[in-house]
């Protein structure tokens, strides 16, 4: 099985000293490629460079909603500058969006707003988080008139929440949230979805599985997320792999051979 982690952020310093490693033995587990988020502008140079390190492994620039505070609109015009050289393997803009938990959303929502506006001016894919405000990302993609390729990171909500994000054009992220047993409603939503409109993602170093310590997630636990997956929807693992790997090529805009080129 060939697999790619749409959403792990493996430059976060619990790497550090053993990036290589984890990254050897995912891929003996089938890991074709990753992609890793930026969430904040001093980050975006540390997310390039390891991405461009290692081969399969591509990276998105953005502002996380946790981080608008440390930003100014100067730092969207140097991310809009960034963007529109077409940087080798950079293939989406993100990691942006929404968070009633943290923050506050009237400061959030205008970052929120510029970032889905600068994918549709550049046609690029949008990585989004999404924390308790699924109805108010519907919202705000209805009146922008979205049309593009977008991920809803890690999601974790309904059924009828999910299926509203996927008639957008989203695909939903499934990463070790559905793991948990305690995911009731999470595990039925994706259960129900078609799979034409599931990601897969690991979140590494956060959202760990069933039996993770939390903070030790990594890349060498994607193929257990598809196992639960599959066990969720009762079909095959080796049944399911190419359709989420091609949902994943879709959402990021590659062909079959462009994987982190």
């Amino acid at each position: 099985m060939q697999l790619i982690d749409a959403h792990c952020h493996f430059d976060f310093p619990y790497f550090d000293g053993h990036r290589d490693e984890e990254l050897e033995l995912a891929r003996s587990r089938g890991l074709r490629g990753l992609v890793i988020p930026g969430v904040r502008r001093p980050d975006w140079a540390r997310v390039r460079k390891i991405a461009e390190a290692y081969d399969g492994l591509s990276y998105c620039l953005g502002i996380h909603p946790w981080f608008v505070g440390e930003h100014s609109r100067h730092d969207l015009v140097e991310l809009r500058r960034l963007l529109e050289v077409s940087p080798d393997r950079c293939v989406a803009i993100g990691e942006c969006g929404l968070d009633r938990l943290r923050g506050n959303l009237d400061d959030q929502l205008p970052w929120f707003e510029a970032q889905v506006e600068l994918a549709q001016a550049l046609d690029m894919a949008l990585v989004i988080h999404s924390v308790k405000t699924h109805d108010e990302v519907v919202s705000l993609l209805n009146r922008l008139r979205w049309g593009g390729r977008a991920l809803i990171h890690g999601f974790s909500g309904s059924f009828q929440q999910a299926r509203k994000l996927v008639d957008l054009g989203c695909y939903i992220g499934v990463g070790g949230v559905i793991t948990h047993p305690r995911a009731h409603k999470t595990r039925d939503a994706i259960s129900k979805l078609p799979a034409e409109s599931l990601v897969l993602e690991t979140d590494a170093p956060d959202m760990a599985p069933e039996g993770v310590p939390k903070g030790q997630n990594s890349p060498r636990y994607l193929p257990d997320i598809l196992g639960v997956l599959a066990g969720i929807r009762t079909v095959p693992s080796q049944e399911l792999a190419p359709i989420l790997l091609q949902n994943v090529c879709r959402l990021y805009g590659w062909s079959g051979t462009q994987v982190g080129e």
